[in-house]
């Protein structure tokens, strides 16, 4: 198939477009390579890319989601099978102050892509959500039945916005969609605003590491070869119509939760990356944050009830691997300078 991937030079993106590569896909990646965290490591995943290309099935084209006369003729010329739609302004500290870059880019840069599947008759778009949409739901594991009304960051707001203009779309124009809440994603090439990331650069350094409400807090990390995995079976099986218990509307549309559904404690976490890098971390105490939640778990039955898969990758296996990667691709970035 011709599969779009948006923000093919992001961490998620890029794991995705390799892997699509791999299966024989020809895939069209767009990114527009911004500032929110450093380029260079954007760049070497797209060198990467460029090593898994086989006979052309890998193009890569900066544009920016905003420019809809780009993103129009793009659709146009391409006629995309399926669209997976994974750039977006992340970060929900980020979102604090700089609100203003999440509405740009992450609704109507959407708004541009369902007006490119409307109009080019795109098979399935499959797009990502994000746990954040649960804010500081009570009730767990987090269940896409619960209610979530109540958003605690503008980034979270932003990704409810995201499934509400897909579920219209779904039910004016009868376009599939698919939105995935993904549950706090590491691994190798991951991104270094992560708190993984950020956590081994410091212990490897031998400086303090930014503890929040005593690493007391859960969260249901999930690594990317299971994301991968997730959003792979979720793209081969396109929703269809049905009756809803609370509404009427008719919408091919479907939500799923891909997260590891088994949370583990910052302090656990932490750890995890002690033992990796074989040195113990100095620790700077400190209240949660602003934009926070105490805890996130992922109910993932219909995930595994319509696709088969289930994640499974312990936090320690996942960090030791993105520790050796970690290790190994900053020696190699050290040699250049």
């Amino acid at each position: 198939m011709k599969i779009l991937v948006t923000g093919s030079a992001g961490f998620i993106g890029f794991s995705l477009t390799k892997t699509l590569i791999k299966l024989g896909h020809t895939v069209i990646g767009i990114d527009n390579l911004n500032d929110y965290y450093d380029v260079a490591l954007k760049l070497d995943r797209l060198k990467h890319l460029d090593k898994e290309e086989q006979n052309g099935r890998f193009i890569f084209l900066n544009i920016d989601l905003t420019n809809r006369n780009k993103i129009e003729k793009l659709f146009i010329t391409e006629k995309f099978d399926i669209v997976v739609n994974l750039a977006a302004q992340a970060g929900v500290r980020y979102s604090i102050d700089n609100p203003h870059a999440y509405v740009d880019s992450n609704l109507v840069g959407f708004l541009n892509i369902l007006e490119g599947c409307r109009h080019t008759n795109v098979k399935h778009l499959v797009y990502a959500s994000s746990s954040s949409v649960y804010g500081m739901n009570t009730k767990q594991p987090f269940s896409t039945e619960d209610r979530v009304d109540f958003p605690i960051s503008l980034y979270a707001a932003t990704k409810k916005s995201n499934e509400l203009m897909a579920h219209t779309y779904s039910h004016l124009y009868n376009i599939p969609t698919t939105g995935l809440r993904f549950f706090t994603v590491y691994g190798p090439m991951g991104r270094p605003d992560m708190a993984y990331f950020k956590f081994t650069k410091a212990i490897l350094e031998g400086r303090p590491i930014d503890v929040y409400n005593n690493g007391d807090m859960k969260r249901d990390f999930t690594y990317i070869d299971d994301i991968i995995e997730g959003v792979i079976r979720v793209m081969e099986n396109i929703p269809k119509s049905k009756d809803s218990i609370v509404s009427t509307a008719k919408a091919p549309y479907k939500i799923y939760n891909i997260g590891n559904n088994q949370p583990v404690t910052l302090r656990r976490f932490i750890t995890a990356i002690e033992d990796a890098c074989g040195v113990k971390a100095k620790e700077n105490p400190l209240p949660m944050q602003a934009g926070d939640v105490p805890i996130t778990y992922a109910d993932i039955d219909d995930l595994i009830t319509d696709t088969g898969f289930k994640p499974s990758t312990s936090i320690e296996d996942g960090i030791y691997k993105f520790v050796q990667w970690y290790i190994e691709y900053y020696k190699i970035i050290n040699k250049r300078v």
